[in-house]
């Protein structure tokens, strides 16, 4: 017989309603010692040993036998292989969901632009691609093409010339959907390794993997502990914590829809987080009765169990704008606004990583399909980060043009502040230019 399954109640008129609910949110994504040593070990022998040291990793960590490099490099012709040997209809879901993506971060690009003063003075900002960008993608029984399509398909629109993947194959366990959604998605090259090594060689390069500029995709806490080491050398989309999904509902959606929704990010680990807010003390009883009576149909069952029981919870609010407030308060990954009119709360919505509006529209479509990007800021951080786009992979850069006139008249005013601040050769430069 299924154990009851009992996920927490919160209510916010209680008094320690706020305690309980930080409490409820708090997440650390920080690795322990060994972790953070085994790292920095692992990034100094790439350093130093190169294509040596990922051979021999590969070897260890990957229970692979692999004699040089050259085991450890795809050709574009395989991932072109890879979409022959996945089924049709898989084919035409990665297709169908590339488009999406595609079209939808087409819309983010940023152009250069530039003004003219009317001394001649002309100013403006250039907006450039990164050279290569590098994507990280989780391998062996983890199948995970949605994320090579949004972390790919956005470098690309952005125009960036070179996509480097990395993905081990533990014990040779190749997955030819990942391979085939590369291929969809204009991967240029692919490196079957892993894990903090892989981090490392994308950051540093060796005599076979080229350094890149950004390194982008999720991982392990191996894989995120080594992205926040090589930060600085190369930038990072982010460190994300456990993924999350909070529901607002006015409680007039069907209880079972809303029970799935919450196991759809659950499902992803014991550290997921879900959580329901309502108004509605009836309907959040029926909510955990759905719970009840569906978890036994789920092939994750015990995942979704251990994460509901430690980190969801059914919140009872006054109203819907007490709702609002608690959303801002936690600022979730995924919002579902499972109400009658999501439009009309949506300019109270300050932070949120994504917004799901109205009874119909499942977070799952947004993580596949929907068009925006999947990949996005956790455990709190939407109040100051946003999803990945096309823009992490553009930088820009200020233009400034002076005219005779322009320079004589700015530098009147730069003189005086560089003075202020007793930085003489600032002042002497401009006021050279003073006529």
């Amino acid at each position: 017989m299924t154990a009851p399954i009992a996920v927490r109640r919160l209510n916010a008129a209680d008094q320690d309603f706020a305690r309980h609910l930080d409490h409820l949110l708090s997440w650390e994504s920080v690795s322990d010692d060994g972790v953070n040593q085994r790292v920095l070990e692992i990034i100094q022998a790439v350093r130093e040993r190169g294509d040596a040291a990922l051979v021999e990793y590969t070897q260890r960590f990957d229970g692979l036998a692999v004699a040089s490099m050259a085991d450890l490099i795809l050709p574009r012709e395989r991932l072109e292989l890879a979409l022959t040997r996945i089924s049709p209809a898989q084919r035409e879901a990665l297709e169908v969901a590339a488009e999406r993506v595609r079209s939808y971060h087409e819309k983010q690009k940023q152009d250069s632009w530039r003004y003219t003063e009317a001394d001649g003075t002309v100013l403006g900002q250039k907006v450039t691609p990164l050279d290569r960008a590098g994507l990280y993608v989780p391998g062996g029984k983890a199948s995970y093409p949605s994320s090579v399509l949004m972390n790919a398909i956005p470098a690309k629109v952005a125009g960036v010339p070179e996509v480097v993947m990395v993905v081990p194959t533990p014990r040779g366990e190749i997955n030819e959907i990942v391979l085939a959604a590369a291929a969809i998605a204009g991967v240029d090259r692919v490196f079957t390794i892993g894990g903090a090594q892989a981090v490392a060689a994308l950051a540093y390069g060796t005599e076979s993997v080229p350094p890149v500029d950004k390194i982008v995709g999720p991982g392990n806490i191996y894989v995120a502990t080594a992205k926040r080491h090589v930060f600085g050398k190369v930038g990072i989309d982010m460190i994300a914590g456990p993924s999350e999904i909070l529901v607002v509902c006015d409680g007039q959606t069907d209880p079972d829809w809303i029970a799935m929704d919450l196991f759809s990010q659950a499902e992803h680990d014991e550290d997921a987080q879900s959580i329901l807010v309502s108004p509605d003390a009836a309907f959040l009883d029926r909510v955990a009765e759905s719970i009840a009576k569906l978890l036994p149909t789920m092939e994750r069952a015990e995942i979704i169990r251990t994460s509901l029981e430690g980190r969801g919870a059914l919140i009872q609010v006054a109203d819907m704008a007490q709702a609002i407030e608690v959303a801002n308060h936690i600022a979730p990954e995924h919002l579902e606004l499972s109400v009658a009119d999501p439009e009309a709360w949506l300019p109270e919505i300050r932070h949120a990583g994504a917004i799901f509006m109205g009874r119909y529209t499942a977070e799952a479509l947004g993580d596949y399909v929907a068009g925006p990007n999947h990949v996005l800021p956790t455990s709190g951080t939407a109040r100051f980060s946003s999803p990945l786009g096309v823009y992490d992979f553009q930088k820009r850069s200020s233009i400034i043009f002076c005219s005779p006139d322009g320079a004589s008249e700015l530098g009147k005013s730069a003189s005086v502040l560089a003075r202020g601040e007793s930085l003489t050769a600032h002042a002497r430069s401009a006021e050279y230019r003073i006529k």
